[in-house]
């Protein structure tokens, strides 16, 4: 699990590092002033939906950008995208592929129904002076692509089969999210955070209930920040 988790940090901050500098030629410090933040968000999302039989959840990497505009004191709106993100399940049933008209093989293998999505959070996000922040908002997502992957590595062969199903997904995800976190080096570093997302709309077209739900841990590098004003409101 130790292992796991170094392996998780070390990519996330490779694929940081390395979009902080294209996205910092381009950009520079032109999207930051002392009442905007602008960066990069990464992290693990663990994700599951609600009304199948399946036995367990899906983990992925996402990455996005993000800002963090002030409006008021300690009070910021937080928003952005998640541009590489993913919800599903995993382990699905037999019930669960025969709804998803997934096709059965004959090897012995594991079905993860996979989708791919942009997710937008709208947050208000409350700052402490002890770095801490708290915050609450509506998040919503636009599906574009989904399948049900077999993966199986029997009989000395690695099988990996993708069957697409879009037709069956609604494009919308709408919810709820609310998170926590701590802003690094005296409120001028890197934040760490976790989010829990509760999706309010199904995620297929013929499944009622069939409900979305998610947890977030994720990092933030900012881009070229300035320095607040005193006298910032």
């Amino acid at each position: 699990m130790k292992k796991f988790l170094v392996l998780c940090f070390l990519l996330i901050t490779t694929l940081a590092a390395n979009s902080q500098v294209l996205i910092s030629l381009l950009l520079g410090d032109k999207v930051n002033s002392p009442n905007i933040e602008f960066g990069l968000e990464g992290g693990f999302n663990w994700t599951d939906i609600n009304g199948f039989d399946n036995n367990s959840g899906l983990g992925n990497f996402n990455l996005g950008f993000y800002f963090d505009i002030r409006m008021k004191n300690n009070l910021f709106l937080y928003s952005g995208v998640q541009g590489i993100s993913g919800l599903g399940m995993g382990d699905l049933s037999a019930s669960d592929l025969e709804f998803l008209d997934a096709e059965i093989y004959d090897v012995e293998g594991t079905y993860d129904q996979r989708i791919s999505s942009f997710m937008v959070p709208i947050l208000a996000n409350y700052k402490f002076d002890n770095h801490f922040y708290v915050e609450v908002g509506p998040q919503v997502g636009l599906i574009y692509k989904g399948w049900v992957e077999f993966n199986s590595d029997k009989n000395n062969k690695d099988w990996k089969i993708k069957e697409y199903n879009d037709n069956q997904l609604n494009w919308l995800n709408a919810g709820i999210a609310v998170g926590t976190g701590y802003k690094l080096m005296k409120g001028e570093g890197w934040t760490i955070g976790i989010r829990y997302y509760q999706g309010l709309t199904d995620v297929f077209k013929y499944k009622s209930g069939s409900i979305h739900h998610s947890l977030h841990f994720k990092v933030n590098i900012p881009i070229g920040v300035a320095k607040p004003d005193d006298g910032a409101s």
